[in-house]
């Protein structure tokens, strides 16, 4: 069978969970120490912007010491292919470090910084101070260049133009709960086209035409196999 010509792939937490980057629900991680209305909310920077800064230093910290996955290399060699668009709600950089081509980064990027001023991004340091300048306009306005929640996503456009086009959609390792997101695959499937999602667990019973268990490092290289085979 030949592959489909205009694939779409949507990747969540469970892509990195086996590179050692914590999801929300893990036990003991940064986030079971934090109210999400604390450190990811504009509410939660205005009134502590010293707890936001630090919450994502450690979190940029983390991500700089891992290392792509099975998952992220397989996902690599298909960005490659003509016709592929990648999406990731994650905000680590290991699909670029895995050498994924023109990876979308719609909740941003844990190592890049945003004057909410100007808009200007630049490299994050390690340490981001509250206050920090911008480096293009000298408003003491930086902050994480990641999408928090009340935020639109970035990049929708075009997005949408590619799930209106798209004759496989694929969800990998997301949990189906955070909009718009989890509403991709309708807007696919709407559009004729097939829908797999891979997973542990089923995130949403009856609105993908299949689904494959078992951690992405698994799953993930079996499937681009078969689909570049």
């Amino acid at each position: 069978m030949a592959r489909p010509s205009r694939i779409v792939v949507l990747t969540g937490a469970g892509l990195s969970a086996e590179s050692g980057i914590a999801t929300f629900r893990d036990s003991g991680g940064l986030w079971e120490r934090h109210r999400v209305e604390d450190v990811a909310t504009p509410h939660g920077f205005a009134r502590d912007p010293g707890l936001v800064l630090r919450f994502y230093d450690a979190r940029r910290g983390a991500a700089a010491a891992a290392r792509p996955n099975a998952a992220h290399q397989a996902l690599a060699r298909l960005s490659l292919e003509p016709g592929v668009t990648l999406i990731t709600q994650n905000v680590d950089a290991l699909l670029d470090a895995a050498g994924a081509r023109d990876v979308i980064h719609m909740h941003g990027r844990l190592d890049s910084a945003l004057c909410a001023a100007c808009g200007h991004r630049w490299p994050a340091p390690a340490v981001m101070p509250p206050g920090m300048a911008c480096p293009r306009c000298a408003a003491p306005k930086a902050r994480p260049d990641i999408v928090w929640f009340g935020e639109m996503p970035y990049h929708m456009d075009r997005i949408e133009r590619a799930l209106e086009g798209a004759d496989l959609f694929a969800a990998i390792g997301t949990s189906g709960q955070v909009y718009p997101a989890a509403g991709f695959v309708d807007l696919a499937r709407e559009m004729g086209a097939e829908t797999v999602e891979m997973n542990i667990e089923a995130t949403a019973p009856g609105r993908f035409d299949r689904f494959i268990a078992g951690p992405a490092g698994t799953t993930v290289p079996a499937w681009v196999d078969a689909l570049l085979a």
